[in-house]
């Protein structure tokens, strides 16, 4: 942490406001995000629910491991070959209206699903037809908070979101294994239950709101998914944030992904192999609950954005002693400070990141970062996978780690001036206003301006914005 220390003139670069921290209470006493909240933990426990159920069915049926992992991992297929271009969707059509739809067509997408004797490539096939819905209704969603939960809010509201997601995640699982062993068509049942509640709870709950892109301002989806990329990677401040996102990525996967082998080598001392394995892929999300939890209410607005960076090098960092071997309580104890570290990272970041991006660029901003996330960790896994094919886990884990403290470094000392922090929330404000102030309340303008300097680049004018976000 000693080298943060030249980074102590930009601290307070994010300018936050002098307000205290916002209350669980005062996110909650938003009627929008209660309904948007709990249509959210709704599906995300369907989703794990099903993923598990369905990971049995497919086993059932076929015997085969290869297709039962792949019942797991088509959900991740749309993210990878098609998720920022989804995800602009969602910009081209009224919020509440993207949810509502991709909800209804997953319920009725996982009504087929649990239709008795399907033979395997049905399932897959209508799997992945039903994640192609993930991308358009998660960018809506996004995009929606920052227009629900004013000011700090919206940071505690983002890590209300993601830490829900982790327990719905842990819980879905559980119940999905348990459910799944009796009956998995009454899995998918209660998952195409848990989209229409979801749906209703929108539709009903949720203010419906005018496309951030009007028809008039529409050019050709591929253009206008180019643009998203060019506002995340031209624009100092937001590419800034997606290194650092990005970053974190690589690193806090890592323990999760080589649980299996990694339990299997240390188990012991009263502790077997599945035991052990659960432990350490718990602890992430567990770490990620308590960290976001924690960060997002107790501390302070400015001492969050001044904890980001040296939260950031210390994500890779607490990660490093798996060098000397540990046990895989002491793991598991690694990997859910590591949790912890990211989950006072990214919804801070994602707030920074909303708050320097117009309103009408968010849902497609949110698919790339969403897409390169979910490439990233894929990656990741795969890369250290190889590596722990020739080497120990822990060298490899260690070593990848201390790889990551370096690269976090550099990403924090390398954090934008406050001038250029200012000039793009100052950017983002102004071109809101100017969007509000046109006829119908609608963006008047779509395109994105050529990349400048960065003196310049975040002028009003200009167009400039995790995840959840990301996500």
């Amino acid at each position: 942490m000693a080298a943060l220390g030249t980074m102590e003139a930009t601290v307070s670069d994010e300018r936050p406001g002098r307000e205290g921290p916002a209350t669980f209470r005062e996110v909650f006493a938003q009627v929008e995000y209660r309904a948007v909240f709990t249509a959210s933990a709704l599906s995300w426990i369907g989703d794990y629910l099903a993923k598990a159920a369905v990971t049995v069915l497919v086993y059932q049926q076929t015997k085969s491991v290869a297709l039962s992992a792949a019942a797991f991992a088509v959900s991740y297929l749309p993210w990878l070959v098609g998720g920022p271009l989804l995800a602009t969707l969602a910009e081209r059509h009224r919020y509440r209206q993207v949810m509502v739809t991709c909800d209804l067509v997953r319920m009725a997408l996982m009504m087929l699903v649990a239709i008795p004797g399907n033979p395997p490539w049905v399932i897959l096939a209508l799997l992945f037809a039903s994640t192609l819905a993930n991308p358009p209704s998660q960018a809506a969603r996004s995009a929606l908070m920052p227009l629900i939960l004013p000011g700090d809010r919206v940071v505690v509201g983002l890590s209300l979101n993601a830490s829900t997601g982790q327990a719905a995640q842990v819980v879905g699982y559980l119940l999905g294994a348990a459910i799944a062993a009796v009956n998995p068509t009454a899995a998918l049942l209660i998952n195409a239950a848990t989209f229409a509640a979801s749906a209703l709870l929108v539709r009903l709950g949720v203010r419906d709101r005018p496309p951030a892109m009007t028809a008039a301002h529409r050019s050709h989806l591929l253009r206008e998914t180019g643009q998203g990329f060019q506002i995340v990677f031209c624009r100092p401040v937001l590419r800034a944030i997606a290194v650092l996102v990005f970053s974190a990525m690589l690193f806090s996967i890592v323990p999760e992904g080589l649980a299996a082998a990694w339990a299997a080598k240390r188990a012991g001392d009263g502790m077997d192999t599945g035991v052990a394995q659960a432990v350490i892929m718990a602890a992430n999300p567990v770490g990620f609950i308590l960290g976001g939890l924690l960060v997002g209410r107790a501390v302070a607005p400015a001492r969050r954005l001044a904890l980001m960076r040296p939260l950031a090098v210390a994500a890779p960092a607490v990660l490093v002693p798996a060098l000397l071997d540990p046990p895989p309580l002491v793991v598991a104890v690694l990997a859910a400070a590591c949790g912890f570290a990211v989950a006072g990272l990214l919804p801070v970041a994602n707030g920074l990141f909303v708050r320097a991006l117009p309103d009408g660029y968010r849902a497609r901003a949110f698919g790339v970062m969403a897409s390169g996330m979910q490439i990233i960790q894929g990656l990741a896994v795969l890369v250290t996978g190889v590596l722990a094919q020739r080497f120990s886990i822990p060298l490899v884990v260690g070593a990848w780690s201390a790889a990551g403290v370096v690269l976090m470094t550099a990403a924090a000392l390398s954090w934008p001036s406050r001038e250029t922090v200012d000039a793009a929330i100052e950017a983002a404000e102004r071109a809101n206003a100017t969007a509000e102030a046109a006829p119908g309340g609608r963006r008047p303008r779509t395109s994105v301006q050529p990349a400048r300097p960065a003196a310049v680049d975040e002028r009003p004018g200009d167009r400039g914005r995790p995840s959840h976000a990301v996500t």
